[in-house]
């Protein structure tokens, strides 16, 4: 029984001079009281009221419960760990561990490397409550716990993140066969090479791994496919393949001996299993539909570039041809054209030759029909010196101007009119700087 102890407290005197009436304040009123109806609720309450119905104590209370607890885990259907157990697996040698499916061993089979810690845990518990040995021994049974071993070894392995990654990387039960070309038909070739890569993807390196696509796929989408896996990089080492190596000091020649065959074995498989994933890919390239149309498409392009090529090819030629005779046809119009123009030109050149005569004989026609702008008959010297006048303006002036001055002057006949042509040409080609003052006399 529980003792107790009484301890004997005192109130505090109250201050000097404090009184009831003048120094008590209200700091609030008490509420009017209000009933309500209470239930028993909570676990408590109820394990209470499981003991009383029963008239159990409360360890045979709590015993019945655990039982209970149990058997309700037992038949918890999780679905990920109910699978049926193999008697061969039953009845193994804990020792031989290393040969063990810790997965099956586990009721993990059909998840494997996807399996969650929490699913491991789960079915870890679930693999424990149905072969304990103290279970076992309570029920009569004789057997050893061998498989209970087999169990507490698989855990070891799946909840350690190394020895784990080690296990999944030998672990051929998570691989996906390569189909066979009967099967692999038509849409069903991408379903089935897709879940062999994925499955062979969970050892990349490299993270998200490509996806094998459909008949759809790209010619890009699908080279880097291919590319992906034959220049795979594997995270696989098969340490859990290793030979154990001795733990014993004494011996460390034996030690070096097993770890130098351990890495030679790990480099053999390395390489075998790299020739064996570019084996699965060049199978997947050889059936595949996609690979064959790119190699059409790019055989086709191929040819139409030649074909382009070649068309243009001759095509240039037969330019070139007709280039040549155009250019000699151009060159044979060209040299028509020029021995006619200069024809023409000659003529023109004569006839203007012409006209400048003709129009010189009309300038040197007026000074003459004007008398050389004499009054009676003029002597040779009146003669010469307007004639001498007329030469000097005619070298002054271009033959359009010799045209235009014939213009004017061509029907004058009175001497006046005639010589007030020539002196406004005079002032003219003066003012123009083309004469001197003084230079030209009769004319003015």
């Amino acid at each position: 029984m529980s003792k107790h102890t009484e301890v004997e407290l005192t109130l505090p005197a109250l201050p000097q001079g404090w009184e009831a009436e003048g120094n008590f304040k209200a700091l609030g009123k008490v509420t009017k009281a209000t009933e309500r109806s209470i239930e028993p609720v909570g676990p408590h309450f109820l394990a209470h009221a499981r003991r009383a119905r029963h008239k159990r104590t409360f360890s045979e209370d709590d015993k019945i419960q655990a039982e209970k607890n149990v058997k309700k885990v037992e038949d918890d259907d999780s679905g990920e760990i109910s699978e049926p157990e193999d008697p061969m697996m039953l009845s193994r040698d804990a020792k031989d561990w290393k040969a063990q499916d810790h997965y099956a061993v586990l009721g993990l089979s059909k998840y494997r490397y996807k399996a969650t810690e929490e699913q491991i845990k789960r079915a870890h518990r679930k693999k424990v409550l149905r072969h304990h040995p103290d279970k076992k021994a309570a029920a009569g049974s004789t057997e050893d716990d061998g498989f209970f071993k087999c169990i507490q070894k698989a855990t070891e392995v799946l909840l350690d993140p190394v020895k784990r990654r080690q296990f999944d990387s030998v672990d051929e039960r998570a691989e996906v066969e390569p189909p066979s070309k009967k099967l692999a038909k038509g849409d069903k070739f991408y379903k089935l090479w897709a879940a062999v890569f994925k499955a062979e993807g969970r050892f990349s390196r490299t993270q998200p791994v490509p996806k094998f696509g459909d008949a759809n796929s790209t010619q890009e989408v699908v080279e880097d496919f291919y590319n992906f896996f034959y220049t795979f990089d594997s995270w696989r080492s098969f340490e859990y393949q290793d030979e154990d190596v001795p733990d014993d000091n004494e011996n460390r020649d034996q030690k070096r001996h097993v770890e130098k065959k351990n890495n030679n074995a790990r480099k053999k498989k390395k390489t075998e299993d790299s020739a064996r994933l570019r084996n699965l890919v060049d199978q997947a390239m050889a059936g595949d539909e996609r690979i064959k149309k790119f190699r059409q498409e790019a055989s086709a392009a191929k040819n139409k570039k030649k074909n382009d090529k070649e068309a243009a090819a001759k095509k240039a030629v037969e330019d070139a041809k007709a280039k040549k005779e155009a250019d000699a046809q151009a060159a044979k119009d060209a040299e028509e054209k020029a021995k006619v123009d200069k024809e023409q030109g000659k003529k023109a050149k004569e006839a203007a030759k012409a006209a400048v005569k003709k129009n010189k004989r009309v300038l040197k026609g007026s000074v003459k029909d004007a008398n050389y702008f004499a009054d009676g008959a003029p002597d040779a010297k009146v003669i010469d010196a307007v004639l001498n006048d007329v030469e000097i303006v005619q070298g002054k002036i271009d033959p359009d101007e010799i045209a235009a001055l014939a213009g004017k002057l061509n029907g004058l006949k009175v001497k006046d009119e005639v010589k007030a042509v020539w002196s406004e040409e005079v002032k003219r080609l003066i003012g123009a700087g083309k004469l001197k003052d003084g230079e030209v006399k009769t004319l003015v």
